[in-house]
Formats: C-alpha cells, sequence, structure tokens
C-alpha cells in the first residue's frame, strides 16, 4: 500500500522548520511522498503583511526544490470558503486512490485539539497521523490525548520526536519587516525570492 504525508499551513512563509518536517515525517513513517498544501488566507490583521496564495505557492514549490518525494498542491487555494482539513483528506483520497493511506502531518498543539476539529470523528478514523514532537514539550498533555484517541478512533498515531529549532514565521516576518536578515531561517532559494517581490515589507 502507498503510503502519502499530507502537511497543510500557511506557510507565510516557508521557512526550515517546516522542509524538516516534511523530511523527517517520510522518513519516520516510511511515506512515498509527501505533499505540502498552502491554505487559503482571509484578510488578516492590520499588523500583518500576507503574501499571497499565488506567492506562497511558488515559495513552496522553491522550497520542495528538486526532491521527488516533496510536491505541492494548490486545492485548498482554488477552493472557496473555509478549508476543512476533512475536506482536503477527502480530495486526496480521491485523487491517489483508495489503496493509498493517507498520514495528516501535524505538531503538537493541533494534535490536542484534533477531536475537535470539524468532522474529527472522520478524520481520526479514516486517516493516519504523524505528530512531530518535542522532548518535554506538553508531554502530559500529549500522552493524554494520544490515549483518549486511539482508545476512541483506533487511530494509527506515529510519534516522531522532532528537536530543530522552534522557528517561528510570525518572527519571520517581524523580521524582514524590521530589515534583518533571515538567510538562517528559510531556503536559500525562499530567502531570494522574498526579496526580489518585496514580501513581508511595511
Amino acid at each position: 500500500m502507498k503510503k502519502i504525508g499530507i502537511l497543510g499551513g500557511s506557510f507565510d512563509p516557508v521557512h526550515n522548520g517546516h522542509v524538516s518536517l516534511a523530511k523527517h515525517a517520510l522518513i519516520k513513517g516510511g511515506l512515498h511522498e509527501v505533499v505540502m498544501i498552502p491554505a487559503r488566507i482571509q484578510p488578516f490583521k492590520q499588523d500583518r503583511v500576507p503574501a499571497s496564495g499565488e506567492d506562497r505557492f511558488n515559495m513552496l514549490a522553491l522550497a520542495a526544490g528538486k526532491d521527488d518525494h516533496i510536491t505541492v498542491s494548490k486545492y485548498e487555494l482554488q477552493q472557496e470558503g473555509v478549508s476543512y482539513t476533512y475536506l482536503t483528506m477527502r480530495h486526496m483520497q480521491e485523487f491517489f486512490g483508495e489503496d493509498t493511506r493517507l498520514y495528516f502531518i501535524t505538531g503538537t498543539d493541533s494534535f490536542l485539539k484534533l477531536d475537535t476539529w470539524k468532522n474529527a470523528p472522520e478524520l481520526l478514523t479514516k486517516y493516519s497521523y504523524i505528530i512531530g514532537t518535542r522532548p518535554g514539550y506538553r508531554q502530559d498533555e500529549y500522552e493524554e490525548a494520544l490515549r483518549r484517541i486511539t482508545s476512541a478512533y483506533g487511530t494509527e498515531v506515529i510519534s516522531m520526536e522532532w528537536t530543530e529549532p522552534d522557528i517561528s514565521a510570525t518572527q519571520i516576518r517581524q523580521m524582514i519587516a524590521e530589515g534583518k536578515p533571515v538567510d538562517d531561517l528559510v531556503p536559500t532559494e525562499v530567502g531570494r525570492y522574498i526579496k526580489e517581490h518585496g514580501l513581508y515589507r511595511v
């Protein structure tokens, strides 16, 4: 059976942490491919200068580079309204076929709330999960949520200890707005794209 990872997010901008999470999940989950999916973004707070869906997709494509095992999808950018995860997963299952097992890749914070998401029973019974956990971070809460979810839904969950530095897209945007270098936080090609297109400047 083919195993495909799904990694969603705003990716505003995509940074080294996102790329590392995708590559670690490929190995830990024994995945054939990871699909990175930028979400639709609604109008933001006044203190934020967001990148367009096209720019975020382009940066993701640059970050994926020539890695045959990481691809980028425009699915959520092309939808109207809120991009609910269950709708994206349904589409991806249909796209890849029923002989493919989908693994949703996320972090501890999202996993703790997973059973409150829209159509959570469908998400937790039909799909598997790879969770990037940080040593000691909300450990008791994570273990309790893991017991609760696997007991209630029989969900396959792969815990992946992830020790990469905690990088924040919000912090990166702020640094760019202040004219500070972010070369060590984003892939080289992404940094070049941000500069060439004047993204996140106030």
